[in-house]
């Protein structure tokens, strides 16, 4: 098979095709002949010749494991165990369902971490979904899941954690009076804005921040789990007695609190969109996979038995910060402790969904499947600066409807559209590259399970409840088919186009890579 990167002319010598060990041949693209003299950069072989760095304008390997288990953690936990409790319980029916969906989406995150993980080892190469769906099916399926990821998915998760953020934030500054809905929209784009920023800097800058909120969002979640722990040995177990009383039987119902959880765990497949710039990630994505899930579903039981021991289901529904009404009447005066962790939880869930976010970006347009600037990366920083400041420019737009409750809907259906598509991949890799070599290799009944699992979240609601927003969602992911056609299949290309690529270069001073994926 071989991998077209259209939109570069290949000019250099040293840019001869290269098949890897999967039997992919990637035609590598070069340069542009002028940009480094434009710049006033060495070029090169100057550098390599004056051992003044190295050579090749690329990611560089800067996550070890620390850094992988404090992905996954901090863009898992975020804003949604502090939104999505409502939304469980009044979609069970009773406390004691709501508990058992908890558990069950931190069991199916945990079942299908350990399918990427397999994927991740064996193909290890940065874009999570989009790099597995383009192996097993083909560039058609990719180029739709980054389509719709890169509108919708990433860009979508990105604004509603901010508007958790801008939500929280603004409980702190007004102290208990109602802000206007302005506000919270305002804080979240700037907050973006910083983000963008850091993630464009340095890559190392990223990832040391994503590792300081991963911890000071575990130690927030340790305090309302150690105040639950005490005020149930004060016996205030009133509403866990009431157990499975109410419990619904709509099994649509019960796929949306699937949803409102599953919400609250997504994150768990971020580190593999970053797999080439993880050390040595054969090892060390299965250890983060499998340190960083289970910590986080531990995590999540107790902090909503927490919520329980102080507030009845009624409430927990009822309250718009579920954390910040805990807080109040466990904590008293320092319950402002509570809305500070609570936004810097959602800050820097953010950061990571942005880190990964700019890297599929990055990754489908290096396969020509997005504009060839967004696979350039920064000569001197080596960070994905385009991708990032695009993936930040859509979900800033995102913001002005600020209607989270609807982008969660739409936002977890299409994703599982895509979760079941890899599993998929994963079963279909198996038979048809069997000898791939596979470091670390899941029992095949994980995925088959998996991915009924996923057809049920998808089919089970339009089944019940059919609405035209489903619909919406078919026909929008259809409709990257109106720009794949054209200019991908047809490799249409404007010559306007690489004037504008040209003067973003220079502006940003960015530089395309040398494509090698790690065999």
């Amino acid at each position: 098979m071989e991998i077209d990167n259209p939109g570069y002319e290949d000019v250099s010598p040293g840019s001869a095709n290269q098949e890897d060990a999967n039997g992919l041949t990637h035609r590598h693209p070069a340069r542009l002949p002028s940009t480094s003299s434009q710049l006033g950069l060495a070029t090169s072989d100057q550098l390599a010749a004056a051992g003044d760095g190295p050579e090749k304008v690329e990611l560089k390997k800067t996550m070890g494991l620390v850094s992988g288990i404090a992905l996954i953690v901090g863009t898992m936990i975020g804003s949604g165990i502090f939104i999505s409790p409502g939304g469980v319980i009044s979609s069970t029916g009773s406390i004691g369902l709501a508990l058992v969906v908890w558990a069950g989406c931190g069991i199916l995150a945990i079942l299908g971490s350990l399918c990427y993980a397999e994927l991740g080892t064996a193909l290890t190469k940065s874009g999570g979904e989009y790099a597995y769906l383009y192996e097993a099916f083909g560039p058609i399926p990719a180029y739709l899941f980054a389509w719709l990821s890169v509108a919708v998915i990433k860009t979508s998760s990105l604004s509603i954690i901010m508007l958790a953020f801008g939500q929280y934030l603004s409980v702190v500054i007004y102290d208990g009076c109602g802000p206007p809905s302005s506000i919270p929209k305002m804080i979240a784009a700037a907050a973006i804005l910083v983000i963008m920023g850091i993630n464009c800097y340095s890559v190392k800058l990223a990832t040391r921040v994503q590792n300081f909120f991963a911890f000071a969002k575990l130690a927030a979640i340790g305090l309302i789990i150690v105040g639950g722990i005490v005020k149930l040995i004060q016996g205030n177990i009133q509403h866990l007695g009431n157990g499975f009383e109410g419990t619904s039987n709509n099994v649509a119902g019960i796929a949306l609190a699937f949803y409102d959880g599953l919400w609250a765990y997504d994150g768990w497949n971020n580190l593999n969109y970053a797999t080439e710039e993880l050390q040595n990630p054969t090892v060390n994505l299965p250890r983060a996979i499998l340190i960083g899930l289970p910590l986080v579903m531990i995590c999540y039981i107790l902090v909503n038995i927490s919520y329980l021991s102080v507030m009845s289901a009624a409430e927990i529904i009822a309250s718009p910060a579920v954390a910040v009404t805990w807080a109040d009447r466990v904590i008293g005066p320092a319950a402002i402790i509570i809305p500070i962790s609570v936004a810097m939880s959602t800050f820097g869930a953010a950061n990571g969904t942005a880190f990964t976010g700019g890297r599929l970006c990055f990754v489908a347009a290096r396969e020509g499947h997005l504009m060839s600037i967004l696979s350039m990366v920064h000569v001197k920083k080596y960070t994905p600066l385009p991708s990032m400041i695009f993936t930040a420019c859509i979900a800033i737009l995102m913001i002005i409807p600020g209607d989270i409750s609807a982008l969660i809907d739409f936002f977890s259906f299409t994703a599982w559209l895509f979760y079941g598509a890899t599993f998929a991949a994963l079963l279909v890799l198996r038979f048809r590259q069997p000898d791939l070599p596979r470091p670390y290799k899941v029992p095949i009944v994980i995925p088959i399970f998996m991915l009924l699992a996923s057809l049920y979240l998808v089919i089970a609601p339009i089944v019940d409840s059919p609405k035209l927003e489903y619909l919406y969602a078919t026909l929008f992911i259809l409709a990257g088919l109106i720009f794949y056609v054209p200019f991908i299949h047809f490799k249409i290309h404007p010559k306007f186009i690489d004037k504008i690529t040209t003067a973003l270069q220079l502006l940003m001073e960015v530089s395309p890579t040398e494509y090698e994926p790690d065999s």
